[in-house]
């Protein structure tokens, strides 16, 4: 529906309630002078902006409020470096399917007298790694460019956008009127489809369910877990797919965190049939398809992209939870699965990942530390995990009983989104406890936002796994077999760190104080910096030596 235009206005007046009409209540940024007529519009509507110390953290900021609420984030940047400093969220969001608005500045294009200073043609630059990506050349074309760029940036599967509003447009008079958004159905599944999933279905031995990013996209928790325990078939689930269906489950086997020789593989590699509910490549493979291999039944919004490792043979397009319904009626309650060898599974997985949950030793070790934040955290609270080693450990070692309550990135996996991404979540969910988990390489990618943190005044954890390295890499340089070489740094005083942008620090000294400081810090409130010293040397062994000499025998 087209609201009528009341009288002429200005472009950046006619931008601002165009996103006031879309519902937006929040623009994330760091202006430029570029757009200082888009910021005087803002001041006088209904939108807070939120002042941010880097563009980066704007954007990570935007893209998940994204993912948590289905509606598009929308962050703002100058021209030139301002705008190439979105490309990294940008991509974050590409791959990792959350719908992001950014909106960045430009020199003036109908007559500039600055020649080519700070212009770099950012349309271009953006293509590959946005959805659309769009210069406005005329203040008119503004309410149709933005219905279109939230259109586009949430429908599934979903990514960002980028458009560019140069600085004459945004003084120019607009007569135009917004555009009413709708609501969006997606189609039902082909019946013939369907049909051939369930005689996929029925005629496996061995059939397992595997929960992949997409479904944690839109609520259909209840559909996925009525199937699941309907029909009695065990499931596991990606890193990006953790909490869809209560980790807690019977049926529940694990997380593939790793793309091969894992507890989940032996299952996978016994099983005939998975049925693969919301994945798509772009996520680090939980498994390998071979030619001549077990069948999969592909159950998402979308197509099967497919690629050397994942080639479905069957694809229920359509509504997921419509779809994930119409698979359980047809099945009925006759379903016949032989599933003794996955409760063996089961088991083996229980006992490994319970190794070493109240090890003593400090510095303190990954399974410690994981099952410490897993004791103080409640069923619906939120951990926001940067990227690092600790991210396996994490998905492997720690159950998620809510959707979208694990918040990592299996898809782009950047470095310097915890801490951005864990203040959104804290910034929409002031009830819950919320813990940032960050390596001391990610967290000093944008550590600049703890003012962004203690400005707006969340209450919010911020754990600094501190080992003076990029540890991800010096596991993998010396399991390639190379030196221990170049990978390691010095840090500042984190608890001085947190004090001088107004946080609380703490370190921790002993490995039993670990529980007893997160809780203090959510019980007092606002923002608390953990420096928690780690050690990494239980890597190799766990992940790759025991699973090795263990898996091999199962």
């Amino acid at each position: 529906m087209v609201t009528p235009a009341e009288s002429t206005m200005k472009a950046t007046d006619l931008f601002v309630k165009a996103l006031e009409t879309e519902g937006v209540d929040h623009v994330f940024g760091v202006p430029g002078e570029e757009n200082l007529d888009f910021v005087e519009s803002l001041r006088t509507s209904s939108i807070k902006l939120i002042l941010t110390r880097h563009e980066q953290g704007a954007a990570f900021m935007a893209a998940t409020y994204g993912r948590l609420t289905g509606k598009a984030g929308v962050c703002l940047a100058t021209l030139g470096p301002g705008a190439t400093n979105f490309a990294t969220p940008a991509a974050y969001a590409h791959l990792g399917g959350f719908p992001l608005i950014m909106i960045t500045g430009q020199k003036p294009i109908k007559k500039s007298k600055q020649g080519q200073f700070q212009i770099i043609d950012i349309v271009k630059l953006f293509e590959p790694i946005c959805k659309m990506s769009k210069q406005i050349v005329h203040g008119d074309t503004i309410p149709a460019l933005v219905r279109e760029a939230f259109r586009i940036a949430e429908e599934e599967r979903p990514g960002a956008v980028l458009l560019e509003l140069p600085e004459d447009i945004a003084e120019e008079s607009c007569s135009s009127s917004v555009i009413e958004p709708h609501p969006r159905y997606y189609a039902t599944a082909d019946d013939h489809a369907l049909s051939d999933a369930v005689g996929l279905i029925k005629n496996a031995k061995m059939p397992l369910v595997l929960i992949g990013a997409g479904a944690n996209r839109k609520n259909v928790r209840s559909e996925i877990s009525d199937f699941i325990h309907t029909t009695g078939i065990p499931f596991f689930d990606t890193q990006m797919g953790k909490g869809v269906v209560d980790e807690r489950s019977d049926l529940f086997l694990g997380t593939a965190a790793l793309s091969d020789n894992d507890y989940m593989h032996c299952a996978i590699d016994r099983s005939d049939l998975i049925i693969n509910i919301g994945h798509d490549v772009v996520e680090k493979p939980p498994f390998f398809m071979e030619v001549g291999g077990k069948k999969v039944i592909h159950v998402n919004y979308k197509s099967a992209q497919v690629d050397q490792v994942y080639f479905p043979q069957v694809e229920v397009v359509g509504d997921l939870g419509n779809s994930v319904t119409h698979l359980k009626n047809k099945l009925g309650n006759d379903l016949k699965v032989d599933i003794s060898y996955f409760r063996t599974i089961k088991r083996e997985v229980e006992k490994h990942l319970a190794q070493g949950i109240d090890d003593p030793r400090y510095p303190i070790t990954p399974q410690r530390f994981v099952a410490d934040t897993r004791r103080v955290m409640g069923e619906k609270d939120i951990i926001a995990l940067d990227n690092g080693i600790y991210k396996i450990w994490y998905a492997r070692n720690y159950k998620a009983y809510q959707p979208n309550t694990v918040l990592l990135d299996n898809a782009l996996a950047t470095m310097g989104a915890g801490l951005p991404s864990a203040m959104m979540a804290a910034f929409l969910n002031p009830e819950r406890r919320v813990m940032a988990i960050c390596g001391d390489g990610g967290f000093m990618m944008n550590s600049q936002e703890m003012e962004t943190a203690v400005r707006l005044k969340l209450n919010l954890v911020v754990t600094v796994l501190n080992d003076g390295s990029y540890g991800m890499i010096r596991w993998k340089q010396v399991a390639a077999g190379f030196q221990d070489w170049g990978l390691k740094f010095s840090n500042p005083d984190f608890v001085k760190y947190a004090e001088c942008y107004g946080a609380t620090g703490h370190r921790i000294g002993a490995t039993d104080d670990l529980v007893p400081t997160f809780e203090a810090a959510f019980q007092a409130g606002g923002v608390h910096l953990i420096d928690l010293p780690v050690d990494y040397s239980e890597n190799q062994k766990v992940l790759v030596d025991e699973l090795k000499a263990k898996v091999c025998l199962l």
